[in-house]
């Protein structure tokens, strides 16, 4: 196995109905349009990754993330699957940016791996596997809608809510009020997407507080390039803050830590890559900071093994891993609900062909 090599790559589409429109403060999308990554050794291993591109987010589309996908894959090519650190670097080198088409090949590459050698995701990131339980995301609706959503919600086990806003102040509020009065034992995190100015953000956090409710946390209120802003706001508010667009590289978590901007960092595999996930939970933790960990619009292959990092690092006090949970069907079959079962080798999902 020491010098076992990659004999094949392939890169493709992979379009995911949504069972619902969702919309967040950043627009709405109907389908997930993601690409998908085969890697296969010599021994016949195959390795599976998934990039979920979303150009308000993470600057790509479908078609630019597979073309970058194919131009980086030939890196691969005949090399040694133990490479994977330095062939990760030679990727992310060769198309800088695309984090959707990096993550789904790195993944690919590191599944590929641990299928190799017959270890499961997670032994990478220090642990093994164990259940991870994730929360349930509620997209921009109307109160009634996000309070029976809430309600059915908590009758599926879901103990963690996460509500979107970043719109109208007071709109927000009202969705926000009726999740927490419709599931009243859940913990209640809201997600702006950037969509607030600092003095929104602050009268959206008092005008909930004054409502009753004790939110468990407020995600990137103001634009991503915005890190003295989001400073502001969490010197303003009593609601722990998060850094999520804000945060793509390790670089860009050195810059929050010393801005003092956040109280979490949101780690995503798909903004970041396996790796640098890794690696930014480590400037958390260093910086004593509290870690989230979110996903975009991806199947069961990219949630999976993005909790094969949650349960190996033991790290993480924020998740919110349900993006397969909102498709009309996913590539493999799950149970739908807030555990997720993960298992090895790799990170243990093959996509039905």
């Amino acid at each position: 196995m020491t010098d076992e090599r990659i004999v094949a790559v392939d890169v493709e589409s992979l379009d995911l109905p949504l069972a619902e429109p969702f919309e967040i403060a950043l627009g709405t999308q109907e389908h997930a349009e993601n690409v998908l990554i085969r890697v296969e050794t010599e021994s016949g291993a195959v390795g599976w990754g998934e990039g979920s591109p979303i150009p308000h987010v993470t600057g790509e589309t479908q078609a630019a993330a597979i073309e970058s996908a194919r131009a980086a894959v030939t890196l691969l090519e005949d090399e040694p699957v133990t490479a994977y650190r330095r062939l990760v670097g030679a990727v992310r080198a060769a198309i800088p940016g695309m984090v959707s088409a990096s993550f789904a090949v790195e993944t690919a590459l590191l599944d590929a791996y641990c299928r190799t050698r017959g270890i499961p995701m997670s032994e990478l990131f220090g642990g093994p596997p164990t259940t991870v339980e994730t929360d349930l995301t509620i997209p921009i609706v109307p109160p009634r809608d996000a309070g029976d959503a809430a309600a059915a919600a908590a009758d599926d086990g879901f103990e963690h809510l996460k509500v979107k806003t970043g719109g109208d102040v007071a709109d927000d509020v009202a969705r926000v009020v009726a999740v927490a009065e419709s599931a009243p034992d859940a913990a209640v995190k809201v997600d702006a997407n950037q969509g607030w100015t600092v003095p929104k953000s602050v009268r959206f956090a008092r005008e909930v507080r004054d409502r009753g409710v004790d939110l468990a946390l407020l995600e990137q209120p103001v634009r991503a390039d915005d890190v003295t802003g989001l400073a502001r706001v969490r010197d303003a508010v009593t609601v722990p803050v998060a850094a999520d667009e804000a945060v793509f590289t390790p670089a860009d978590a050195l810059a929050v830590v010393r801005a003092d901007a956040a109280d979490v960092l949101n780690v995503k595999l798909g903004k970041s890559g396996p790796l640098d996930a890794a690696g930014i939970a480590a400037i958390a933790e260093a910086a004593n900071l509290e870690l989230m960990v979110g996903c975009m619009l991806e199947s069961a292959i990219g949630i999976h093994a993005s909790a094969h990092l949650v349960a190996g690092s033991g790290a993480f006090s924020y998740v919110d891993l349900d993006g397969n949970l909102l498709l009309a069907e996913d590539v493999a079959d799950v149970e739908y609900g807030p555990e997720i079962t993960i298992e090895g080798p790799g990170h243990g999902v093959t996509p039905r062909t």
